[in-house]
């Protein structure tokens, strides 16, 4: 049944915004909110571990759920029996995340999570602890965090036609949260999403030494006190390609659109190819932003972009 998730159909990108707009749901009513091969389960850690070691699929029922789990073992798909009508809202387990996973390996379709916030500034629709972990035609809003991740270097994690808005903070003088932050993840592939709106922090913050980041749309003109757009902070190599990147007024930090090894160099960046984006700044603030801001050192594969007016194309810090 997994197996066969994968092979799913994909909704048009197009689609999204109105798949995933704000829709009155009722609180989930009238049978169990989570089944699984046909059993129903009233909560979803119940559901979780049904599934255990093994392989299945919960399916999560249109409405509000005021629900979170931990996965510690098997493989599990949640797929939204209607996609972006099944919402999990504003409760966390263990203090981080609508789904703690940590089994072997999770897939995520059509759901919604929104209003997550934690002590620690941290909190997320995801916090993804090892293993592989696809996301698609999901919705991340409102909260402190998207998708947060540890470490696994042998782990691949892949978004794709999705929504990341009004995510992030920098407050509180705690450590900044992101739409997207991962540890040293082996591969990390988003493509086909949105980000936007943001409310702190970056966009896209990885650590992983590979990267494919293509056809995406990174719109910051309603952010506010927002980074980079992506931020490879320990160097990648890999591509980023195709995307769409307007930057906003409200910056805390407008420097860059794109930085790489602005914290360390952990990762070789040589070959990182950069091409196909159209990039844009806000005119009339007499600001200087840079479309490529390198701290690695290394030689990049830097191909044609459409830059607009006011952006510097390259430089090396």
């Amino acid at each position: 049944m997994f197996k066969a998730l994968l092979r799913r159909p994909l909704l048009p990108l197009l689609a999204l915004p109105l798949l995933l707009a704000p829709v009155p749901l009722p609180a989930q009513t009238g049978g169990a909110p989570y089944s699984v091969e046909g059993r129903s389960f009233g909560r979803l850690q119940d559901a979780v571990d049904a599934i255990g070691e093994g392989e299945g699929t919960i399916r999560v029922a249109p409405g509000y759920h005021r629900d979170c789990a931990v996965q510690t073992a098997g493989r599990i798909a949640f797929v939204a029996v209607e996609p972006g009508r099944a919402i999990f809202d504003g409760v966390t387990c263990e203090g981080k995340a609508a789904l703690v996973l940590r089994g072997a390996g999770a897939r995520i379709d059509g759901i919604v999570f929104q209003n997550m916030r934690v002590p620690d500034g941290n909190g997320a629709g995801i916090r993804l602890e090892k293993s592989n972990l696809d996301v698609v035609n999901s919705l991340f809003r409102n909260s402190e965090e998207g998708i947060l991740t540890a470490d696994d270097p042998a782990a691949t994690l892949t978004i794709d036609r999705s929504t990341f808005s009004r995510l992030g903070r920098c407050d509180r003088g705690l450590s900044c949260a992101h739409s997207v932050y991962t540890g040293v993840y082996g591969r990390v592939v988003v493509t086909r999403t949105r980000f936007e709106k943001g409310s702190g922090g970056h966009y896209l913050k990885t650590r992983s030494p590979r990267v494919e980041i293509r056809d995406n749309s990174f719109d910051d003109t309603q952010g506010t006190a927002t980074n980079y757009l992506i931020d490879l902070p320990a160097g990648s190599t890999g591509r980023i390609a195709n995307n769409l990147m307007i930057q906003g007024r409200d910056k805390e930090n407008y420097g860059a659109l794109i930085a790489i090894a602005a914290e360390a160099r952990d990762n070789p960046s040589r070959g990182l190819i950069i091409e196909g984006n159209r990039a844009s700044v806000p005119q009339g603030t007499g600001r200087k932003t840079i479309f490529v801001a390198d701290w690695s050192g290394e030689p990049l594969a830097i191909g044609p972009n459409e830059l607009g007016p006011g952006l510097t194309r390259f430089e090396k810090i």
